[in-house]
């Protein structure tokens, strides 16, 4: 943003430092993004990239937002890149975990991340060990007030507190599951993969 006029310049770091810590502000991010054209969105990211390292404000709080509308593959990416620019945004030590098991068997998780603030992200995962996912599904920022619950249900099935450790295990059996299907794991788990590398390493013996 070299040739922007100084104050309009001094306004937009002004609010993207508000993203660190003010939930409206993120909010907002996400609906103006949303509404930008594709050259627009490419604006965006590039003004990012350029003013980010100079705010002292978590990468994450800046691209986080924008996650939750794009649908771009090339731009998810380099979204992600920017997020991930000051380290791996989902830990196992602060990654809660919600299972549910169907009668069929089948299993309904959500990996709850905290993100930043009073923000998290959620992995919704409909899957089956040893068949690997019927969908996946990324739900980049909310509030954490709304993120589920024990107790909560999804497709029917009641959600329960589950050792993450457990969960972790069971996603990455249906990660090799469904590898040996020749699909790759769904672009939504990206973000969480550094949970699963560890265990799919040992369970394929690399």
């Amino acid at each position: 943003m070299s040739d922007v006029e100084p104050r309009i310049r001094a306004a937009w770091q002004e609010w993207l430092n508000a993203l660190g810590s003010d939930p409206e502000a993120a909010i907002a991010a996400a609906q103006v993004y949303g509404a930008l054209s594709s050259d627009g969105r490419d604006a965006w990211l590039t003004a990012l990239e350029e003013d980010g390292p100079s705010l002292g404000v978590p990468k994450v709080a800046l691209y986080a937002p924008l996650l939750s509308v794009e649908v771009d593959p090339a731009r998810i990416e380099r979204i992600r890149r920017g997020m991930e620019s000051d380290g791996p945004v989902v830990s196992m030590r602060h990654t809660v975990a919600l299972r549910g098991v169907a009668r069929d068997k089948s299993r309904i998780a959500a990996l709850i991340a905290p993100l930043y603030a009073d923000f998290v992200q959620v992995l919704w995962c409909s899957y089956r060990t040893h068949t690997g996912f019927d969908w996946v599904r990324l739900d980049s920022i909310q509030r954490a007030a709304s993120a589920p619950r024990a107790g909560d249900r999804a497709e029917g099935i009641v959600l329960e507190a589950t050792p993450l450790k457990l969960v972790v295990e069971e996603l990455a059996l249906a990660i090799l599951a469904q590898r040996r299907r020749g699909h790759e794991i769904p672009d939504s788990m990206v973000g969480f993969a550094n949970l699963f590398d560890a265990k799919i390493d040992a369970d394929t013996g690399s």
